[in-house]
């Protein structure tokens, strides 16, 4: 598992929200949980106004998925199986993300 990988979400809310970011450090590898943030796809996203550096807008092969950085949680590593991508140049923009939660800025 590396830092920033995307993986299919296996939960019961995978058709609104098909994906999940890997945003936890390599370092802790005898954990058995993982830090993520849910991807929810546009499609099923309500039309609000909300604060892109919080919660941008990414784009994984081909569909734009919004970053829901405050729902950010832990999760099992067992169930994180099936990685589809990495945000490549938007790895930036997820780091901003996090620390804007964290640090307000």
């Amino acid at each position: 598992m590396a830092r920033f990988d995307v993986y299919a979400n296996p939960g019961a809310h995978a058709n609104t929200t098909p994906c999940l970011l890997d945003v936890q450090s390599n370092l802790p590898d005898s954990l058995d949980s993982c830090t993520v943030i849910p991807l929810s796809s546009q499609d099923h996203f309500p039309k609000v106004k909300l604060p892109t550096r919080l919660t941008p807008v990414l784009s994984i092969l081909g569909k734009e998925y919004l970053l829901e950085t405050p729902k950010m949680g832990a999760v099992p590593q067992r169930i994180l199986k099936d990685g589809v991508a990495s945000p490549g140049d938007d790895q930036a923009r997820v780091t901003a993300a996090l620390k804007f939660l964290f640090q307000g800025y």
